[in-house]
């Protein structure tokens, strides 16, 4: 690592050739190449590309000027398929956290399936007093959630040499009078509490329309009352389990007193929350979650920023589907 360090400072910094920084480095010019390579892949160094005469670059400050959000376009082919845009996307954004998480901070990951790739292309980064903080529950009638979600989060933790806090609880509780007692408990609270400190929140959108369907609808969380009543209260999405519908707002919808993610009012004091989308079903959910101010930085494909600037609607055109049809159609 060292001899990775030094050669990349020589070859980016300073502009030597690779003979020279082999004959500085007293190894060959195929050393100093495996050397640089290995600096790229591990983290090192970071490489980005702004030019101005891209579309991508066009897009983002577009998005900034109509939402208000850092924006980061991560090019990808028009014909790609919803696995592989959701691949490149977690790529990019795995590249960017690099940027935004360092010694001394503590990130809130909520578990899914954005998140489960972008914790698979994480380059390793060392920090040292940070914490790696789960920002939902995870356990259903048919699992405890810890399989799942903590191999997500041990890979962020392992990725930032981070502290792991956990949050050993179910996604949603049978009742709210549940979640107020537990809640009052010193060994949640001191999770809550980390989770209101928190300087970054990464989080994805999660959608019961999305071609890649995301894993609160399709891991046993919700029954069939679960979704009349989310497409009774017009839902269209969720952040870590708390619901919203198109206009962001989260008023009267029973479920999220049983939820176990922060509510937007926490989440919305965190300095910094990172969005990754991808895939033009996650749309509606995205919109709302802009008009409820859970954005600063959004990280999406490039499809999906076109599409969110030709918005100049309602943020949804249509209902959810009725839980009938919904949950059958996740269930298949």
């Amino acid at each position: 690592m060292r001899d990775a360090l030094r050669a990349a400072h020589l070859y980016y910094m300073q502009d030597l050739t690779m003979d020279a920084i082999a004959s500085e480095l007293s190894t060959s010019r195929s050393s100093v190449s495996r050397l640089l390579t290995y600096a790229r892949e591990s983290g090192l160094v970071d490489i980005r590309i702004r030019s101005p005469l891209e579309m991508s670059t066009r897009w983002e400050r577009e998005i900034v000027r109509r939402f208000g959000v850092s924006a980061h376009v991560v090019p990808v082919p028009g014909g790609s398929s919803d696995v592989d845009r959701q691949e490149r996307v977690a790529r990019g954004a795995a590249r960017i956290l690099n940027q935004y998480f360092d010694s001394n901070m503590s990130m809130g990951v909520a578990w899914g399936s954005t998140m489960s790739a972008i914790s698979r292309h994480l380059s390793p980064k060392e920090t040292h007093n940070s914490d790696i903080v789960q920002l939902n529950g995870a356990g259903n009638t048919h699992t405890t959630g810890i399989d799942y979600a903590s191999e997500i989060l041990r890979r962020f933790a392992e990725s930032y040499s981070a502290r792991l806090q956990q949050f050993p609880v179910p996604a949603f509780f049978d009742s709210p009078e549940t979640r107020r007692h537990l809640w009052q408990e010193r060994s949640m609270r001191r999770v809550l509490d980390m989770q209101a400190r928190l300087d970054i929140a990464l989080f994805g959108v999660g959608s019961p329309f999305a071609d890649i369907p995301s894993h609160v609808y399709i891991g046993g969380y919700l029954d069939p009352d679960d979704y009349q009543s989310l497409s009774e209260q017009n839902v269209v999405g969720d952040v870590a389990t708390v619901f919203f519908r198109a206009d962001g707002s989260t008023e009267g919808i029973a479920l999220n007193a049983r939820a176990t993610g922060p509510d937007f009012e926490v989440l919305r004091r965190i300095p910094r929350r990172v969005c990754v989308v991808s895939g033009l079903s996650k749309l509606p959910g995205l919109l709302g979650a802009l008009a409820a101010q859970l954005v600063t930085d959004l990280i999406i494909d490039e499809g999906s920023a076109r599409a969110l600037l030709e918005t100049t609607v309602a943020p949804v055109e249509s209902a959810p589907e009725p839980a009938s049809e919904l949950s059958g159609r996740v269930r298949e």
